[in-house]
C-alpha cells in the first residue's frame, strides 16, 4: 500500500465481510444507536450520547484526520452497507509512530469474524499507509472476549493500567 496522504482523504477499505469508510452525516442515527449501547467504547464521549454530540463527533473526526491527529472508520456489512461498527485510531506521538485504537461492533456481529477482518484492514492501513510502528489498545481486563480477539491478532498484554478507562463517571 505504501505511505499515502490519508490526511487529504481517507480511503475505503474492503474485505470479504466488511467495508470501512469515513463517517458521513447519513450515519448519524446508526452511530447514535451504536454508541448508546451500554458496553460501547466511549470515543471521547463523557456524557450520554445524543444526535448533537454525534454530529459534532462526525465533524471532529474529519478535522482530526486533516490535521493528522487520527482517523475514524465506520464498519459496514452486507449489501445495504449497514453501519455496524466504528474504529478510531489516534496518534500518541507527533510523528504518529505509535497509535492507539478502539473498536466497537454491534453485539450481533461479535464472534462472526467481522472484528478480525476489520482489525486486519485497520492494522494494515496503520502500518503501511500511515507509517506507524506500534498500535496500542486499552481493554478492560474483565472483557475476556475483546482480550481474546486481540490475542488472535498477535497482541501482547504489556501491563495493567489502573483507573485508565472511565464509563459513566466510574473507572473500569
Amino acid at each position: 500500500m505504501g505511505v499515502s496522504d490519508w490526511r487529504a482523504e481517507l480511503p475505503t477499505l474492503t474485505a470479504g465481510l466488511v467495508v470501512l469508510r469515513e463517517p458521513i452525516s447519513k450515519d448519524l442515527q446508526p452511530l447514535v444507536e451504536l454508541l448508546s449501547l451500554a458496553d460501547a467504547c466511549r470515543f471521547g464521549f463523557d456524557e450520554p450520547v445524543n444526535d448533537v454530540l454525534v454530529e459534532q463527533f462526525i465533524a471532529r473526526v474529519r478535522q482530526d484526520r486533516t490535521t493528522g491527529l487520527g482517523f475514524t472508520f465506520v464498519v459496514t456489512t452486507g449489501p445495504a452497507a449497514s453501519v455496524c461498527g466504528l474504529v478510531q485510531v489516534r496518534q500518541l506521538d507527533p510523528s504518529f509512530e505509535t497509535g492507539e485504537w478502539e473498536c466497537m461492533l454491534a453485539p450481533a456481529l461479535r464472534g462472526t469474524g467481522v472484528f478480525l477482518e476489520t482489525a486486519r484492514l485497520v492494522g494494515s492501513f496503520v502500518f503501511d499507509a500511515v507509517g506507524a510502528h506500534r498500535l496500542e489498545s486499552r481493554v478492560p481486563l474483565r472483557n475476556g472476549r475483546a482480550n481474546g480477539a486481540l490475542r488472535k491478532l498477535g497482541a501482547v498484554q504489556e501491563g495493567i493500567l489502573r483507573r485508565s478507562l472511565r464509563r459513566g463517571g466510574e473507572y473500569l
